[in-house]
């Protein structure tokens, strides 16, 4: 399995990458909400065991900027915030689990243990339009039955517009769809990614509105 951990307090990190490292389980550690968002911009994980009290962007925010995004990757929450007012916030931001510390390590293993068969058992519906198919869980895009190849933000740019069918999305919206709160983003990125689904997948399947945004709206011919 492949983990991150999200947390600032070094020596607990220490220990549980350490720990889980003995597990043969790969474990990634951001110190920060910004550096977890920039590894979960470029890769997948099985489970994100992620700290509230995080420096800048708080473990909260992380979480919300994950399912606005469309992102169901399990996330455990781990925190010294075990009142039960926290636990509700944090479960209903869109958390799968809350273990409070300090806990047992066999606990964290038992819990991750858990969100993994959980997930595997878990089937999110395929989107669709026309002959365009794509499987979240998998993250695979196919046109005509036919497997096509997206970057992480070619995907997300697409899974945020064939959410809304026949709906027209700004690009400001999109681009908060995408890239979350991140105002470092150049204002013709959205455009580009744009194009690139048009190549990638035919210059039929997104309509640009002029002046407002853009579609996935069948043809009423």
């Amino acid at each position: 399995m492949n983990l991150m951990l999200v947390e600032d307090d070094f020596l607990l990190a220490d220990a549980i990458c350490d720990g889980l490292r003995q597990q043969e389980w790969t474990i990634e550690h951001a110190t920060n909400g910004v550096a977890a968002k920039v590894a979960l911009l470029d890769h997948t994980f099985s489970v994100i065991l992620l700290d509230l009290g995080l420096p800048g962007d708080s473990g909260l925010s992380v979480l919300k900027w994950m399912r606005e995004r469309f992102d169901s990757t399990p996330v455990l929450i781990i925190t010294a915030k075990g009142q039960l007012s926290e636990r509700i916030k944090g479960l209903d931001s869109g958390a799968d689990d809350y273990l409070v510390k300090p806990f047992e390590f066999d606990e964290l293993l038992a819990r991750i243990r858990a969100l993994v068969r959980r997930s595997q058992g878990h089937v999110v519906q395929d989107r669709t339009f026309g002959d365009v198919r794509v499987d979240p869980d998998k993250r695979i895009v196919t046109r005509g039955g036919e497997r096509v190849g997206l970057s992480a933000l070619e995907y997300r740019t697409l899974l945020a517009l064939i959410e809304r069918p026949e709906r027209v999305v700004t690009r400001e919206h999109l681009q908060q769809l995408v890239y979350g709160d991140d105002m470092s983003v150049e204002s013709n990125t959205i455009a580009v990614f744009i194009h690139q689904l048009r190549r990638k997948l035919g210059e039929d399947i997104i309509e640009t509105v002029h002046g407002h945004g853009y579609t996935m709206r069948k043809s009423r011919a």
